[in-house]
């Protein structure tokens, strides 16, 4: 170290401090960044690569980027999974007495991220904190931008993510699900889809990349976990005695989780976050439960492609701020369970679908509104400027507004907005005597604080436009003095104030001026007076520029003294705009209120797929469908590929999902049961990371559903058993029917299949029914009429389709050859399936192509190498297949 120049000395001391984080080290006007650092930030940012001195003939690598510029730069390293850490000068350069004082002031991570143009509006940023036991996880998720924390415990066997098997378990609280296996844990953490998550250091982190394979993942020592700890920590943020009144009191590793996230947060910010002022318990037993198998297939708010545009949420956000936005994607990803929650929505929306007036007038008002949520988190991160107080100012003022268009509602949803909205009139009122209209975007150079706020600042800011307007008077009078027309008092950083004069006239020049510097056309003077006036100048100036941050410092700490109530409005400006976006689209889309009850069916007449008839060029055709536990558990669904079995049963998952969350629906009327889960099973995938086939990942979502489905259950299964050989998948399909109806009475399941030998499954079991898509062939062309029917198909349509996909003719010419081979191998002479052929006595004579089986081993059998007893055995074992 003694061998660097002390500015790098001073730089690697900081380094050492975060060595995990790319360090930005303040400069003058520019963050530079050295060392390996800068070859990482050269490469990843496509910025120059230079180098400076840094002792003894030493040259370290640099690279550097404009301070006014930097949160773009750090955005891209973010986005990288870079943790960076911000270091700026704590003192002027031009007094500092050896080398400036620098200090970190800020780490930025992933799930740190404040700035607003590094965060998606619509999406939380969440930083989820997990604390194991083998048979419990406690989950921390804090939004740092916005102050949302939540808590709650899952249970589990987590024996395969601890590294130390011999880690206790803990009794569980009463509240808990009975049974839930991890796989619960990794819905929750598909929902939160956090940008940052924290784990002990006794965890396997690949089990958690497995789930989320993108974030940044944290280790932290397992003491840091500890519940005392963590109490210590919460109680002394929310500046309480006890977390009873937040409902985790008795959330042992869930307090230890949320004490590890406020720890971090304040690590990485150096501030109080004055913002974070509550914490939610929740169970997961408040919602259905959307697994991520489900999310994905259903796309909810991403489609398979990764692309936003063409999903649930896009057709149903017409929110006119962010907050609702976000508001609505929670409802979405959570619809709720309880019957009289779900009436309350729909019963706003149904007012605000009503009343037209009312509607448009609420919703001119919230396009006026700003982020007030992230706002309130700049704010208590001490990190808004002075235009974020505006924009916090002027939102609240409109609140007044609303409320005045709510006071006459009738739903009590509405009633409780209008009620309890809060225009915190004290920061208005703060904010336009203190800060003026227009500010600048920074803070420290003045243009900030109003006149008539601070006598001190109007008596300096008085002392400094008379110093200015002397400066105007000095030219002037100069001007005359000198003959000189083009003279100019003029002002930079380097020099400060002085005379500029033309070659051309330099003979003009009096005795008395002083040459201070030569320029390419001219030169340029002080005098003794001038100078004296400067230092009064730039004195008042600098002195104006740091009472002006001092006093915006106070007004904003003031303001975040607020910042529950802030909270407050933003969640009632969210539910709003929620529910008027809701109703928004269901006039725009001719949706309508659905019936929601406790009862075991799902009627939906004429219902239609809200994604697709909005996107698809073709007029979309409405299907209904009935589901119940006693008579029509199971729907058999046959038809051929592109017909529209996948769009009806995704149609119906998508159609109950939105009236739970509260929505209005696509149909002409619907009955809906509450159903405690979605299950759904559809497509092909593997999943390389986790060392999975595509037949694996089908199994093991099929194996989910039958393990986890109760009676309240909709399941959704497309195509099961197609990964693997054809009677190994038709054995699979037949028997995972059979397995729903015995043992999952109740659970209402659409299974769309091209094993049409499953249709002889509505002869077997009485819940079960067949259905299928109507299609009419001319010209050995088939037409696809979209419409689902009573009954089975008569057969695939496989070659068809295929000739419409372009095969050549060739090829369709054998594989009719094949077929017509395989039917006459595989059907009886009345054209029944073999595998579902019904005997007298109504048992299953499963697989009666054994037969063929015992046939073909007959024919490969050696018996000339066999002995007696062997033959004897193998009769035998023949004759029981048979």
């Amino acid at each position: 170290m003694s061998d660097f120049t002390p500015m790098m000395r001073q730089y690697q001391e900081l380094k050492k401090q975060y060595p995990e984080a790319i360090l930005f080290f303040r400069l003058g006007d520019f963050y530079e960044v050295f060392f390996d650092d800068a070859k990482t930030v050269s490469k990843l940012l496509e910025i120059t690569l230079t180098s400076r001195e840094a002792g003894k003939g030493k040259r370290a690598p640099m690279a550097g980027v404009p301070h006014y510029t930097v949160n773009t730069y750090i955005g891209k390293l973010i986005k990288y999974g870079y943790k960076v850490a911000i270091c700026d000068q704590m003192e002027d350069p031009k007094f500092a007495k050896g080398i400036v004082k620098r200090e970190i002031v800020k780490i930025v991570t992933p799930g740190t991220v404040l700035e607003s143009n590094l965060l998606d509006g619509k999406t939380n940023n969440y930083l989820v904190v997990l604390n194991f036991l083998k048979n419990i996880v406690g989950v921390a998720a804090v939004d740092l931008s916005t102050g949302e924390f939540q808590v709650t415990e899952i249970p589990g066997d987590y024996g395969n993510i601890i590294k130390d098997k011999h880690t206790q378990s803990f009794p569980t609280s009463g509240h808990h699900e009975r049974v839930v296996l991890t796989n619960k844990l990794a819905d929750e953490l598909v929902r939160f889809k956090p940008a940052e998550c924290i784990v002990p250091a006794s965890i396997n982190k690949e089990q958690i990349l497995k789930w989320l394979p993108n974030v940044s993942i944290v280790s932290r020592e397992d003491w840091c976990f500890a519940e005392d700890t963590g109490r210590e920590i919460l109680l002394e943020q929310f500046k309480i005695k006890s977390l009873v009144g937040f409902g985790c009191e008795n959330l042992h590793l869930a307090v230890g989780a949320a004490g590890v996230a406020l720890n971090y947060l304040k690590e990485t910010q150096k501030t109080d976050l004055s913002h974070i002022t509550k914490i939610v318990t929740y169970t997961t037993l408040e919602f259905m439960s959307l697994d991520f198998s489900t999310q994905k297939n259903l796309e909810l708010i991403q489609r398979t492609d990764g692309q936003s545009r063409g999903t649930l949420f896009d057709i149903l956000d017409l929110t006119l701020t962010p907050m609702g936005a976000r508001m609505l994607r929670s409802w979405m990803l959570q619809p709720l369970l309880n019957v009289n929650e779900i009436k309350k929505r729909q019963d706003a929306v149904e007012e605000l679908y009503n009343e037209f007036a009312l509607r448009m007038g609420i919703r001119d008002l919230l396009s006026k509104i700003y982020d007030i949520e992230r706002l309130a988190g700049k704010i208590g991160c001490k990190s808004a400027n002075a235009k974020d107080l505006i924009a916090l100012s002027s939102s609240l003022k409109i609140i007044p507004v609303i409320k005045e268009k709510l006071k006459d509602v009738q739903s009590w949803v509405l009633k409780e907005i209008s009620v309890n909205l809060d225009p915190v009139t004290e920061i208005v009122e703060l904010v336009d005597k203190g800060i003026t209209e227009e500010p600048p975007f920074t803070i420290k150079e003045g243009g900030v604080i109003k006149n008539g706020y601070s006598e001190e600042l109007d008596k300096l800011r008085q002392i400094s436009k008379g110093g200015k307007d002397w400066i105007t008077a000095l030219e002037d009078k100069e001007k005359k003095r000198t003959g000189i027309g083009s003279l100019k008092v003029r002002f930079n950083s380097v020099f400060g104030y002085y005379i500029e004069i033309t070659k051309s006239n330099l003979s003009l020049v009096p005795a008395d001026y002083i040459r201070k510097q030569t320029v390419v056309n001219a030169e340029r003077f002080i005098t003794p007076e001038l100078k004296e006036y400067e230092s009064v100048i730039l004195g008042a100036d600098e002195k104006i520029n740091n009472m002006e941050y001092e006093i915006f410092c106070e007004i904003r700490d003031k303001v975040a003294g607020f910042a529950n109530r802030i909270q407050d409005n933003a969640k009632l400006v969210a539910i709003l705009d929620a529910c008027s976006s809701l109703a928004e689209v269901a006039l725009k889309y001719n949706y309508i209120k659905p019936k929601v009850n406790e009862s075991d069916t799902i009627v939906v007449k004429n219902g239609r797929h809200p994604v697709i008839e909005r996107l698809s060029s073709e007029s979309f055709v409405p299907n209904d469908v009935y589901l119940d536990s006693d008579t029509n558990q199971i729907l058999i669904i046959t038809g051929p590929n592109m017909a529209g079995k996948s769009t009806y049963l995704r149609q119906v998952a998508l159609i109950v999902l939105m009236a739970q969350m509260g929505s209005f629906i696509p149909a002409d009327s619907a009955e809906i049961g509450i159903v405690d889960r979605i299950f759904t099973r559809v497509g092909a995938a593997d999943n390389l990371i986790a060392g999975q086939s595509t037949f694996m990942v089908e199994m093991s979502e099929t194996a989910n559903m039958l393990n986890n489905a109760t009676s309240k259950s909709l399941i959704i299964l497309d195509e099961v058993g197609r990964g693997t050989s054809t009677f190994d998948g038709i054995s699979i399909a037949w028997s995972v029917v059979e397995y729903l109806h015995n043992n999952k009475q109740g659970a209402k399941t659409l299974f769309a299949t091209h094993f049409y030998e499953l249709t002889e499954l509505e002869m077997l079991l009485p819940r079960v029914k067949n259905y299928n898509i109507v299609v009419k062939e001319w010209n050995e062309e088939i037409i696809f009429l979209r419409k689902i029917i009573e009954g089975s198909a008569d057969r695939s349509y496989g070659i068809q389709v295929a000739r419409l996909a372009g095969l050549p003719k060739e090829v369709l010419h054998r594989a009719k050859e094949i077929l017509k081979s395989l039917e006459d191998a595989n059907y009886t002479d009345n054209g029944k399936p073999r595998i579902g052929n019904i005997k007298e006595d109504k048992q299953i004579s499963l697989f009666e192509n054994q037969q063929y089986l015992v046939i073909e081993e007959l024919q490969k059998l050696d018996v000339e190498k066999l002995t007696p007893i062997d033959a004897i055995n193998k009769l035998n074992e023949l004759k029981s297949k048979l």
